[in-house]
């Protein structure tokens, strides 16, 4: 599933090809996606010219003079922007944005499990987004924060770092990694770890988010960013997917557990 890495790489690799230019029209080859895709779609978009793409969460947010669609890859959906002569549609190829420049747009979801949403108003209002937490990346995120939000749950700790409402976008892969990075085990109860501690584990989420950014993502199963290339952080994972390959910081096998029904990963000796 795209994470917030994936989905910031796609949001970079649109931005230049979308920000200051007329949408041509909307072609909706295939409506049954997560919710329906508004058959006023085309009529809506055609003709408006894009102001930005904005990231909130997982959710991608095209803003528009008179709204804002809103973007969400699913399980494994992407994006792609394709230059004329633009190839015919594949299977589970959706939707496509015509832009000025004879550019396409083309979404792409063999699950349908995404969503192309047309809202009105401040997007921040939505039922999707008004109860979510805090970027990662931002400066509303840190140590000191984390650790407020903690005292009393007894969830483990990467249950805690996961929930969208404590902070958005910190998904599977990326737990595990900050988890590591931050000499914590995943199965620590999140109201029984100290203040010291989650300044760690919040400087490992940054560190983490912001590599997986710099490297495209982490390609797992048929992810690819805004170009079509595939992100390349899996190379650079510590100990996710790796069971029983030695811990690059101890030599020790990294172990693989179910927490909160998610395939975990940690080395036994580094992290406590």
């Amino acid at each position: 599933m795209p994470e917030l890495p994936e989905v910031e790489t796609t949001r970079r690799g649109i931005l230049p090809y979308l920000r200051g230019r007329r949408i041509r029209a909307v072609e909706i080859r295939e409506p049954r996606l997560r919710w329906p895709v508004s058959p006023d779609l085309d009529a809506i978009l055609r003709g408006e010219q894009v102001d930005t793409v904005e990231r909130r969460g997982k959710y991608l947010l095209v803003r528009l003079g008179k709204g804002t669609l809103l973007i969400h890859l699913g399980m494994s959906g992407s994006l792609r922007v394709l230059a004329a002569p633009v190839a015919l549609p594949r299977k589970h190829d959706h939707i496509d944005l015509l832009l000025e420049g004879e550019q396409v747009l083309r979404y792409h979801d063999p699950r349908r499990f995404g969503a192309f949403l047309w809202l009105e108003g401040d997007p921040a209002e939505h039922p999707l987004l008004a109860e979510l937490g805090p970027e990662p990346l931002g400066a509303g995120f840190d140590g000191d924060y984390l650790f407020r939000l903690s005292r009393g749950r007894r969830v483990s700790v990467k249950q805690f770092l996961m929930d969208g409402h404590v902070v958005v976008g910190v998904g599977n892969i990326y737990a595990n990694e900050a988890l590591y990075l931050a000499g914590i085990h995943p199965r620590r109860q999140a109201g029984r770890i100290a203040a010291t501690r989650y300044a760690r584990l919040a400087d490992a989420v940054r560190r983490v988010l912001e590599g997986a950014i710099a490297q495209g993502g982490t390609t797992l199963r048929d992810y690819v960013n805004g170009n079509g290339a595939p992100g390349y952080f899996a190379l650079s994972l510590s100990v996710y997917g790796r069971t029983g390959q030695p811990c690059p910081g101890c030599g020790e096998a990294i172990r693989q557990v179910r927490n909160a029904q998610r395939s975990t990963f940690y080395c036994p000796r580094c992290q406590r």
